[in-house]
């Protein structure tokens, strides 16, 4: 099986019928690699927080991009470290993503939710995407790292260019741009700091000697392109979730207290995440009954997962009471999602 575009044109069907026969499937990826699907709740959540599964590509193919170097700074970003050098950097950038710290950007969100909808209202109607849910989450990561809001049509382009699959030069090219851009930053932030948490990230290194520049240039890198994009998705994908059947809008409209929960089925239901990051076996291991091989590539399905039909009664329905609600979209294990009081 190829998970390709034909395949996410029906991916809950497709995921259904695979989780009915067995969790664990041999798959070509979107990237044309070979992998292991695995698509059942207890096994993807389990694999989540399986230490024998590395994020870090170099653990498969010493750091390598299908065949071509990667940049040296973008190597090892957070999303791709295993412990102790992902705890190390975690522990840096994690008290600007604390409820507490995000809960000062509140005002900041707001006024930035109010001028892009007011822009909007006049019309009566607007593409959702273009008008809100991509500025918006552009906006509020370019004013948290301290970049101009101009820099945000540039941030955009590069995630674009990552996530189309099968262009690896076209995705390097990205991601050079990228690299070459930030260390300017760097440099001028360092000259001129402000009150923002690249500021604070570049004199934590100068002062204690804990970051290097590449590490700065891909900490900034990972922030900036998942700061974003995941946001934009949900933006959307709730929406159109809400509004098909509308009767869920209207419910929620006429019970605004059943946002939390709402949220989070939101988030289960078309979360903005299909694959988690993907996986390497560190050594061999056995998944839902399937023996993984030491090197083996190794795809989790969050939307599988969240539409388990075996742990969420009505998996396939919105129901925005639903509690409990233990969807993986944001991830497990050492890799859980670091922006989930901003999201």
């Amino acid at each position: 099986m190829h998970i390709d575009e034909s395949f996410f044109a029906d991916p809950h069907g497709k995921y259904a019928r695979l989780r009915a026969s067995r969790s664990v499937h041999r798959v070509t990826g979107p990237d044309g690699a070979a992998a292991w699907l695995v698509t059942r709740y207890p096994d993807v959540r389990a694999a989540l927080q399986d230490p024998r599964l590395s994020t870090n590509a170099a653990t498969s193919h010493g750091g390598d991009y299908q065949g071509l170097p990667l940049p040296p700074a973008l190597r090892n970003d957070l999303l791709h470290l295993d412990p102790p050098d992902h705890t190390r950097l975690r522990r840096l950038v994690a008290p600007a993503f604390t409820r507490r710290a995000i809960e000062r950007l509140r005002p900041t969100v707001q006024a930035h939710t109010d001028t892009l909808i007011d822009a909007v209202y006049p019309a009566g109607e607007a593409d959702l995407l273009a008008a809100l849910a991509l500025p918006l989450p552009l906006r509020v990561i370019c004013g948290l790292l301290g970049l101009p809001a101009s820099a945000g049509a540039q941030i955009a382009s590069w995630t674009d260019a990552l996530l189309i699959p099968g262009r690896p030069r076209a995705i390097l090219d990205a991601m050079r741009q990228a690299e070459a851009q930030l260390r300017d930053v760097i440099t001028h932030k360092r000259r001129h700091p402000a009150d923002d948490l690249l500021s604070t990230l570049i004199q934590a290194r100068d002062a204690d000697d804990r970051l290097t520049e590449d590490e700065l240039v891909s900490l900034s890198f990972i922030l900036l392109a998942a700061g974003h994009d995941t946001t934009a998705s949900m933006v959307c994908n709730g929406i159109l979730a809400l509004l098909d059947p509308r009767m869920h809008w209207e419910r929620l409209l006429a019970r605004p207290q059943l946002l939390p929960t709402a949220i989070e089925e939101l988030l289960r239901y078309d979360g903005p995440l299909p694959l988690a990051i993907r996986r390497f076996a560190t050594e061999d291991l056995e998944l839902g009954g399937v023996r993984i091989h030491a090197g083996d590539s190794v795809l989790l399905s969050l939307a599988s997962a969240n539409r388990d039909a075996a742990h969420f009664p009505c998996a396939d329905e919105v129901v925005l009471d639903r509690a409990p609600n233990p969807h993986l979209s944001f991830g497990r294990g050492t890799h859980l999602c670091l922006g989930i009081p901003l999201a």
